[in-house]
């Protein structure tokens, strides 16, 4: 990582406390923000070292299959979601960003290539998610409003991020993650969605995170929703939704319900488990997910309603 991307220890503590200072949102709770991570099995940072970037269009994609099977899910129960899409996977499949849009649903920006944000310059992270909006708004026709960073690559060493995005013309972020983690995770940030920016209207919306004893533990999606079995997952929502009053906020990738992708042998023993594990399990849990739960857009429940 480039060090002079790095905050010093007072300055991240600052962001941090002033994030903690602002007032959580009041959004009605009974709508919850359901998000999809729109990116293929060969591109997750768990294989990256393993599959280079220059590799990606000789792999078989099986992300077009997946989308369409969630979609399919999401209107058999009334649900509708955002999806966080990579450029790479717009400028192939460009017919699936439309009917993704077609089925009402939110396109928003999962940047270019899979870049992690905290492992780039502001520069050239403008350059990539202003890229990113511009394609996806390009193929789509509508507006792209929101972010979220690969890995949740809002870290200590980037809280710039906010503001490069801003500048980008995004109105939100979803980068967050307020647990601890070794790949991500700010876990003394807001659990709630809160405004980071004094000076503009724009929104950080993290992944949900239920406070148990003392500590923020994940709930709001991927590896532990798949590994946990469902009444455990749902009794952290439920607590939420009951103590908290906020909206639930849930992602998950196309990739988790196909069981059937390619195995990626060369990876690490880690990595293999973190991916794999329970990939048969999880459009079950998902179908009992959109029917116990309201689920919208992130734009519908954070930002006032569809525009």
């Amino acid at each position: 990582m480039d060090r002079t991307l790095t905050l010093a220890p007072a300055d991240s503590d600052q962001v941090i406390a002033a994030w903690q200072a602002v007032p959580p949102s009041r959004v009605p709770p009974r709508l919850n923000a359901m998000s999809v991570d729109v990116e293929d099995y060969f591109q997750v940072e768990a294989f990256d070292g393993v599959i280079a970037r220059s590799s990606w269009p000789s792999w078989e994609c099986r992300v077009e299959t997946s989308v369409h099977r969630i979609l399919d899910l999401f209107e058999t129960h009334g649900a509708r979601g955002t999806f966080f899409t990579l450029a790479w996977i717009g400028e192939r499949y460009p017919r699936l960003v439309r009917e993704i849009v077609r089925r009402g649903h939110e396109l928003a920006s999962h940047g270019s290539e899979h870049r992690r944000a905290d492992r780039q310059s502001r520069e050239a992270v403008y350059d990539d998610v202003r890229h990113a909006r511009l394609v996806l708004e390009d193929i789509a026709g509508v507006a792209v409003k929101g972010y979220r960073a690969p890995c949740f690559s809002l870290s200590r060493t980037n809280l710039w991020l906010h503001d490069v995005l801003a500048r980008a013309g995004y109105r939100y972020s979803s980068s967050l993650y307020p647990i601890s983690h070794d790949r991500y995770g700010i876990p003394e940030a807001p659990r709630f969605a809160f405004r980071p920016l004094a000076q503009e209207e724009f929104w950080e919306i993290p992944a949900s995170a239920v406070q148990w004893r003392g500590r923020n533990w994940p709930c709001g999606g991927g590896g532990y929703f798949r590994l946990l079995p469902y009444g455990v997952s749902k009794l952290a929502l439920d607590k939420i939704k009951r103590d908290d009053r906020q909206p639930l906020v849930f992602y998950f990738h196309p990739w988790e319900i196909d069981p059937g992708q390619p195995r990626i042998t060369a990876a690490p023993l880690k990595s293999r488990l973190r991916h794999y594990v329970n990939l048969g399990a999880m459009e079950k849990k998902l179908a009992r997910l959109v029917k116990d739960y309201h689920w919208g857009r992130m734009d519908e429940v954070f930002l006032g309603g569809v525009r």
